[in-house]
């Protein structure tokens, strides 16, 4: 008799894809288990509102988790699946982030209508994210940026009509749902530094309970990578009320990190780099923020 597993997700077409391929990788590797999929609308699927408006109450990263957080500690769903990105940097009692997937392209990128860039001179790039706007201002300093809403479907779909000038989206999100003939040019991660856990999917479930079943889908790269970026964003508050970038890289034992910090109010502009062994992941992450935040108290 097959176990069943139920696995949780938003109910937009990315999120749903993400937890298909966490689900697929599942059964294949256990075909004793079925997997049982439980969709739902969260905050941040309902809330339109520009994120410094709608955020009060549990923060941005809170607005796509809130929810699916609640089903698992019901007992409605067994796992959760996540875009690390949306997740905040400390874990809800008694929760626990139980796997961290293979990385998908961590770049931002930049999208433009269908038929080239629009001739219209009264648009301005659409882009919700203050991490994204300031750097994208860095590079663009002629260029407005105004907030958008909406999953990736939607967002193209106010691009096409001539609402905005540019998007500035996730490579990762455009790649999974096979729209990477939208993407019109990569960022670097210098030029605009990533989200702390950008491209990796995080399945989460109840502390202390059993997970084995995942093993097919963790991936060690993705877990150091997020415990030095994860560490750096809540040593900086979490990203909750200044914008926050971190993206790490591992190879032959050492991690790289790159973070990037700022305090729009205050004029703050930072970034950085840091380097040491992979097994010190953590404290990297730690270290480059208090190396950040004292460039900052200089200025």
């Amino acid at each position: 008799m097959k176990r069943t597993i139920r696995f949780g997700s938003r109910k937009s077409r990315l999120a749903l894809i993400q937890t298909r391929l966490v689900m697929d990788a599942v059964t294949k590797a256990h075909p004793d288990i079925s997997a049982e999929l439980v969709t739902m609308d969260t905050s941040g699927d309902k809330d339109m509102r520009p994120f410094s408006d709608s955020t009060q109450a549990f923060g941005i990263k809170g607005l796509f988790t809130k929810e699916l957080e609640g089903a698992l500690r019901n007992g409605d769903i067994d796992v959760a699946v996540h875009s690390l990105k949306d997740m905040p940097s400390q874990q809800s009692e008694g929760l626990a982030i139980v796997a961290l997937s293979h990385r998908e392209d961590p770049r931002d990128v930049l999208v433009l209508p269908n038929g080239g860039l629009s001739q219209k001179t009264d648009t301005a790039a659409g882009c919700s994210s203050t991490r994204r706007r300031l750097q994208f201002r860095r590079l663009f300093p002629n260029i407005s940026v105004e907030p958008v809403r909406g999953n990736v479907q939607t967002r193209l779909k106010k691009l096409d009509e001539g609402m905005f000038l540019s998007l500035i989206l996730a490579a990762a999100g455009l790649k999974r749902l096979g729209l990477t003939d939208r993407i019109s040019r990569y960022f670097t991660v210098d030029e605009m530094t990533p989200s702390p856990g950008q491209g990796i999917m995080a399945c989460q479930g109840r502390a202390g309970e059993a997970y084995e079943y995942l093993d097919v889908v963790r991936d060690e790269k993705s877990e150091l990578c997020a415990a030095a970026e994860r560490s750096f964003s809540d040593a900086l508050g979490g990203g909750c009320t200044s914008p926050v970038g971190a993206y790490a890289e591992v190879a032959g034992g050492r991690l790289e990190l790159c973070g990037f910090y700022a305090d729009e109010a205050a004029g703050i502009y930072r970034k950085g780099k840091l380097c040491g062994g992979a097994e010190d992941a953590s404290a990297i992450g730690r270290k480059l923020a208090a190396t950040l935040l004292e460039g900052s108290a200089k200025e």
